[in-house]
């Protein structure tokens, strides 16, 4: 019956189980391909300093904020929005911070599925041999191959969402906690190898170490501030709800608090844990950190190309990627999904495949905007490119911000006090972070994306 609370009877079976949720809906792509590049271009320690900070000051608040809503309701992101604004006797248009994070993650997902299906092509290249033997402009012209081939990237970009469907369609239970328990593992133990391979074999980690922390403050520009701050949301995954979508899930009798600093510093050290994966590997075949977006998909992999082993390395790198971009993946679809089977009454199944397919089927502008409709641009930008500026740069923080608002200015303080159950000192200090340093520092995203 359209109206019911599915949500309300399901919950994770323990806090680990949550961590593992939330930690896998924060690590993903934005730790293994974006934080390496973005370390790089803005000058690796002042940039992973700036960062830091950012997740301590905007993003560990922000999370507590979002889990809070959504435990308090057990209900979806919209609904929980909804029913909290009644509440509080606020006005109706708060509402919209639902709305807008399901809209966000759908939009993520359309793009992210698309680089996604690349790590999986990749994995699938290495392992066969494709790339022996190869230099950077030839890796490099596999990749614009790659991408110019519309068939195939179609069809490793159905081959991810298959399987985000299929893990999500099960449930919180049988699909979200049995996926997630083999995921998360399989992801630590390949990053550990990795990093084992990284310190050991290619006589550069201690090189990639002082890139990443060693401070030029010469380097900390507003630029490079707005990039770090930028970077807190995506890889924490919050200004889209999938958040407050998990937390409906939260056992009653977790620390908010305390599972939100777990799940930052695993997110964090994972971002850690990359760059000294990567950046050693790349000084170790004279390339450069600064390389951008192709850091990983033609750096990366021309240094796999020649190096003893490096296709059964490089096979386990990008298998390593697949794994962490799914784990975000099922976060992303999640808030809508929770709140078309509540609004409507449908079978999880039938709502995951119908809203699964629709993901797909937009995620084939993004796929054609590198071939076929790589010239239909608006606003002097691709469908791809457009994409990932509207939700990095707009969505993520703005829904950032009014969450922010809602939970600090409007919400009723007995709700927040209750979930974040904190001394009165913490929760005060909280309530500053999330009443001014959060929406101040999304501010100034804005400000330097229009005047830079």
């Amino acid at each position: 019956m359209a109206g019911q609370n599915p949500t309300a009877s399901k919950t994770w079976n323990n806090r680990w189980t949550f961590m593992l949720a939330a930690a896998g809906s924060a690590i993903g792509l934005g730790n293994i391909w974006k934080f390496p590049y973005i370390a790089g271009q803005y000058g690796g320690g002042a940039f992973v300093m700036v960062y830091l900070l950012c997740i301590a000051l905007v993003g560990v608040p922000l999370l507590m904020a979002e889990t809070s809503i959504g435990r308090s309701t057990r209900l979806s992101p919209l609904n929980a929005m909804r029913k909290l604004t009644s509440d509080s006797g606020a006005f109706r248009g708060w509402e919209i911070v639902g709305w807008m994070g399901m809209f966000t993650g759908f939009i993520i997902l359309t793009f992210y599925s698309v680089v996604a299906g690349w790590a999986m092509s990749y994995a699938w290249d290495l392992l066969t041999g494709t790339f022996d033997g190869m230099n950077a402009s030839q890796v490099g012209g596999e990749f614009e191959a790659l991408t110019l081939d519309a068939p195939r990237q179609i069809f490793w970009h159905t081959a991810f969402m298959a399987l985000t469907v299929y893990i999500t369609a099960r449930g919180v239970h049988k699909g979200l906690e049995k996926g997630l328990q083999v995921m998360m593992p399989t992801l630590f133990a390949l990053l550990i190898l990795m990093l084992g391979y990284s310190m050991f074999a290619t006589g550069n980690f201690m090189k990639g170490f002082h890139f990443m922390f060693d401070v030029d403050f010469s380097k900390i520009t507003g630029e490079a501030v707005v990039a770090a701050m930028g970077q807190a949301f995506f890889t924490l995954s919050l200004g889209m709800c999938a958040l407050m979508a998990y937390g409906a899930y939260m056992p009653a009798n977790n620390s908010i608090p305390r599972t939100a600093l777990s799940v930052a510093f695993l997110d964090t050290l994972m971002a850690i844990i990359s760059g000294l994966i990567v950046f050693p590997i790349v000084y170790a075949h004279g390339l450069e950190p600064s390389a951008g977006p192709g850091l990983l998909f033609v750096s990366l992999t021309s240094a796999f190309a020649n190096m003893t082993g490096g296709a059964y390395l490089g096979f386990a790198f990008f298998v390593l990627v697949s794994i962490a971009a799914l784990s975000s993946a099922i976060s992303l679809i999640e808030p809508t999904l929770a709140w078309v089977t509540e609004r409507f009454g449908m079978n999880r199944i039938a709502a995951t495949i119908m809203i699964g397919g629709a993901i797909w089927f937009v995620g084939l502008g993004s796929v054609l905007s590198f071939n076929h409709w790589a010239e239909v641009k608006f606003f002097g930008k691709t469908i791809f490119d457009l994409s990932g500026y509207v939700t990095d740069v707009i969505l993520l923080p703005l829904g950032g911000m009014l969450t922010a608002i809602f939970a600090g200015w409007v919400l009723k303080r007995s709700v927040m006090s209750q979930e974040l159950a904190m001394s009165v000192g913490m929760y005060n200090l909280w309530r500053f972070a999330i009443r001014i340093i959060v929406p101040a520092a999304v501010l100034l995203i804005f400000y330097t994306a229009i005047f830079k």
